[in-house]
């Protein structure tokens, strides 16, 4: 009888990683981080225990809407995910999980993590964090991607939202703080993508995605990150302009960004594979590093 009890709880784990893995965890830890620091920043001081376990409950709520989102985007994308190799492993696109489960899975993430941002935080977090479900799962995923080059920007706003979604789950409003946070991961977002786009061009070719170096090239993409790098250089020193932070978070900023302008330039004059890797990896080190630096300048000043 231990045989068939085996196999029994190692099906059922199997089928629990393979749901917990349409919530595309890595990028969900990324948006509670973002959230978080939204959260942390809006709090003046060290916050006390009730805003401890506001935004705690607020990060759970969050997390569960953007899993929800995740699971959506496979469920939707389950055929052009089979066609690219980056994510061809993913359960929907290897039948692994039906259209039902996924769908299901998916409703049920955003109704939990909805009621708890409405009951336990604030009808307004509810709503933004709802809006940028839809605008996650429905208008990216389901009309600007297969529609227009210019997809990661317009829905680069849906990945912008989670520091407002931190900062309206503490005050209960949309100040200009959170603005700012906002505008500076909706510049980071295309050159982020542009990057992985450019040593992916094929998968996305293959698929059929109008992505912009399939549509405008190799050369006109780079030269889009450079720019959008540049935009992003001035927009992540605004938080100090306004006053937001202080000397440490300055240098910070200037640091990485030259960092990512360097690599955006090199990308630019002499382009390779191997490169736009390292200016995709980096990118991703630029918002780490660049929100850690918010939240330590936070409590230094």
């Amino acid at each position: 009888m231990s045989a068939p009890a085996s196999v029994h709880g190692s099906h059922t784990a199997s089928v629990l990683r393979q749901f917990y893995a349409l919530t595309k965890p890595r990028v969900v830890q990324l948006i509670v981080f973002c959230a978080l620091i939204g959260m942390v920043l809006a709090v003046p001081g060290v916050p006390g225990l009730a805003e401890v376990q506001q935004a705690l409950l607020a990060c759970i709520g969050i997390w569960l809407v953007a899993g929800a989102a995740a699971a959506f985007n496979c469920l939707v994308e389950k055929g052009i995910d089979a066609k690219m190799k980056r994510t061809a492993w993913r359960p929907t696109a290897r039948g692994e999980l039906s259209d039902r489960q996924a769908l299901v899975f998916s409703v049920a993430l955003c109704a939990l993590g909805s009621s708890i941002l409405w009951f336990a935080v604030n009808p307004l977090t509810m709503w933004l964090t709802f809006a940028t479900f839809v605008g996650y799962a429905v208008i990216y995923t389901v009309v600007l991607k297969p529609l227009t080059p210019q997809n990661i920007v317009i829905g680069g706003a849906s990945g912008a939202m989670p520091p407002v979604l931190g900062w309206a789950a503490m005050t209960g409003e949309v100040s200009p703080e959170a603005l700012i946070l906002f505008l500076i991961i909706f510049l980071w977002t295309p050159p982020h993508f542009w990057a992985l786009a450019l040593y992916r061009v094929e998968d996305y070719r293959k698929a059929g995605l109008p992505m912009l170096p399939v549509t405008h090239g190799n050369e006109f993409t780079r030269l889009q990150v450079l720019l959008y790098t540049l935009i992003l250089f001035a927009a992540c020193l605004m938080p100090f302009i306004y006053g937001m932070s202080g000397w440490l978070y300055l240098v910070v900023a200037l640091g990485v960004s030259i960092g990512f302008t360097g690599y955006a330039f090199a990308l630019w004059r002499n382009y390779s594979d191997a490169l736009a890797r390292k200016t995709f990896r980096f990118s991703l080190i630029h918002l780490s590093v660049l929100f850690a630096a918010l939240l330590v300048d936070h409590y230094l000043r």
